[in-house]
C-alpha cells in the first residue's frame, strides 16, 4: 500500500478498519525520509525512537479497544521552532544549534495527548525569518514539484515534508504569510488561524503580535481536524483563547464572497491570475454570491509590517546574548566582546539585517516616527477588514504574486523577496483568520507549478474557511 497518499481522514479509515498499523506506517514513511529527503532537506531532524513508540502505543490503544481520537497514530512533522521536550530545537539558526529544548510547546502536549506520530523538525528560514527557506543556517529546502526552485518560507521545511509525501500533516508557523505562502508553492492545503486562536507558549518567538502556528495538510477537511485539536485557551498564553462558531452547510452556502479591487492589480503572474480566476468561477458555479470590495490601506500593509515586525524581532531576539544559549568562541577577553562575537557569528545576514532594522525604528527619536506612526496605519488596516466584513462574509484574493521561483532567484535583492508576502501581510495585521487552497490538485511531476488562491475570514470564523474550502474540494 502506498502510504504517502494517505490523508488525515483515510489513515483513519483503514487504522480503524487494521487496514494497516501505525507502526507500519511510521515505518515506511521514515524510509522515504531516508531515501528522498537528501534531495529535498525537508527535515533538520527525524525523532524515529520517539515516533516508533508512539506508533506502538497507538496500536496498543486499538488492539485494547481504547478511544482512539482523531489523530490517533497519524505522522505529523512539526517545524523546528516549537519546543519538544528533550530535543534539539535551533530555529534554524546556527546561534540554537546545541540547544535542547526543556519543556514542550502547547501545541506539542496536544499533540502527543492525542496519540499522534511526531516524526521530526522540518527546516525554516532562520528564526522564520525570510519568505524561500534560504536563510536556513543548514541547508536550503526545494520544493518537491521542482527542486530547482524554491518551497516557500519561512515554514518550506514544513509545506515540503506534506507535499513530497514524508508526512500526512505538519505544523508551521505564520508571521506574515509563513505558512500560506509555502502551502501555495508546494500545493498543499496551509491554514494560519486568527491571532489568539492557538497558544504560542513554547513557540520561538518571532513578533508576539503576528506569530500564529497553523497546520498544513494534504486537504481542507484535514486543517479543520488538525486545527480542531491545537486550537484553544492556554493558561501559558494569555492572548489565546476558547470560541465556539459552527454553522451549518446550508449557512456556508449563503456566504458571501468579496473580492478586493487592490488584490487584482497589474504584477501579478499570468497562470496565478489564471489559477485564482479558476478558482472563483469554480466557487460562482457552486452558487456562491461575490462582491468587490475596497481595502483601501492595503497599499501600506507591507511598510507598516517591515516597521512593526523588525521592532518586535529586536526586543524577542535580545535574549539571545550567546551566554545562556551558548556558542563557543575563543579568545574573548571582554563581555561586550562575547556579546558582539556570539551573535556576528551566530545570526544570519537576513536575521541581522531585522534587527538592525527593528533597533533603527525603535531608538530615541525615530519610535514616533517610524513604530508609532506604523501601529496608527496598522488600526487603519484592521478597521478595512472590519468595515469589508460588514459586506461580505469571506475574502478571496491570491496568495502569492508568482508561483514558485527558482532557488537563488531573489536571494540579492531582500525587497523583491519581501514582496513575495504582500498578500499575505494584510491578515496578520488584522489577525484574521486566513487559508491557503490549491487551485486544483497538483500530483508530482506535473508540468505546472502549483498556484493557490486564499480566503481570509472574520476573527474566529475559521470555520466559514473550511466549509467553502470543503465544499470547493467536494467539487
Amino acid at each position: 500500500m502506498d502510504f504517502k497518499n494517505l490523508t488525515i481522514k483515510s489513515f483513519q479509515e483503514g487504522f480503524r478498519l487494521k487496514e494497516f498499523s501505525a507502526l507500519e506506517v511510521a515505518e515506511e514513511l521514515f524510509k522515504e525520509i531516508d531515501a528522498h529527503d537528501s534531495e529535498i532537506g525537508a527535515f533538520l531532524s527525524c525523532t524515529k525512537d520517539e515516533a516508533f513508540l508512539a506508533a506502538g502505543k497507538a496500536d496498543t490503544l486499538r488492539a485494547e479497544g481504547g478511544e482512539l481520537g482523531p489523530l490517533a497514530g497519524v505522522p505529523i512533522a512539526v517545524k523546528d521552532n516549537m519546543l519538544m521536550a528533550g530535543h534539539i530545537t535551533t530555529a534554524a539558526s546556527k546561534l540554537l544549534e546545541h540547544y535542547t529544548a526543556s519543556y514542550d510547546a502547547t501545541v506539542i502536549s496536544k499533540l502527543k495527548s492525542s496519540n499522534a506520530v511526531l516524526l521530526g523538525k522540518t527546516n525554516m528560514d532562520e528564526f522564520a525569518m525570510g519568505s524561500s527557506t534560504e536563510n536556513s543556517a543548514f541547508h536550503i529546502t526545494k520544493n518537491p514539484h521542482d527542486p530547482t526552485r524554491v518551497p516557500g518560507g519561512s515554514s518550506g521545511g514544513s509545506a515540503a515534508a506534506v507535499a513530497a509525501g514524508f508526512t500526512i500533516a505538519s505544523l508551521g508557523s505564520d508571521t506574515g504569510g509563513s505558512i500560506r505562502q509555502p502551502a501555495a508553492l508546494c500545493g498543499v492545503v496551509g491554514m494560519k488561524p486568527t491571532y489568539g486562536a492557538v497558544s504560542r507558549f513554547g513557540l520561538i518567538a518571532m513578533a508576539s503580535s503576528l506569530d500564529q502556528i497553523g497546520p498544513f495538510t494534504k486537504t481542507v477537511e484535514d486543517s479543520r481536524i488538525l486545527f480542531d485539536v491545537i486550537r484553544g485557551r492556554d493558561v501559558h498564553d494569555a492572548t489565546s483563547t476558547d470560541f465556539n462558531y459552527s454553522p451549518t452547510e446550508e449557512e456556508i452556502k449563503k456566504l458571501k464572497i468579496g473580492i478586493p479591487k487592490e488584490y487584482f492589480v497589474d504584477g501579478i503572474a499570468p497562470d496565478v491570475s489564471k489559477g485564482v480566476t479558476e478558482a472563483i468561477e469554480k466557487l460562482k458555479r457552486l452558487g456562491f454570491s461575490f462582491k468587490e470590495i475596497s481595502l483601501p490601506h492595503t497599499k501600506y500593509a507591507l511598510s507598516v509590517y517591515y516597521i512593526i515586525m523588525p521592532a518586535e524581532v529586536s526586543t524577542n531576539l535580545a535574549r539571545l546574548d550567546g551566554i545562556r544559549y551558548s556558542r563557543d568562541v575563543k579568545d574573548v577577553k571582554k563581555l561586550k566582546e562575547l556579546y558582539i562575537k556570539n551573535r556576528a557569528h551566530g545570526f544570519g545576514a537576513e536575521t541581522r539585517r531585522r534587527v538592525l532594522l527593528g533597533t533603527f525604528v525603535l531608538s530615541s527619536g525615530y519610535y514616533d516616527a517610524y513604530y508609532s506612526k506604523a501601529q496608527k496605519v496598522r488600526r487603519l488596516i484592521q478597521e478595512d477588514f472590519d468595515n469589508a466584513f460588514k459586506e461580505v462574509d469571506v475574502i478571496l484574493s491570491p496568495v502569492t504574486p508568482t508561483s514558485a521561483f527558482k532557488i537563488g532567484e531573489k536571494t540579492s535583492d531582500p525587497l523583491s523577496m519581501y514582496l513575495s508576502d504582500i498578500f499575505t501581510i494584510p491578515a496578520n495585521l488584522a489577525g484574521v483568520p486566513a487559508i491557503s487552497i490549491p487551485v486544483k490538485k497538483y500530483g508530482l511531476g506535473s508540468d505546472e507549478l502549483p498556484v493557490g488562491f486564499q480566503l481570509m475570514g472574520k476573527h474566529f470564523h475559521e470555520e466559514d474557511l473550511f466549509g467553502i474550502g470543503e465544499l470547493y474540494e467536494r467539487e
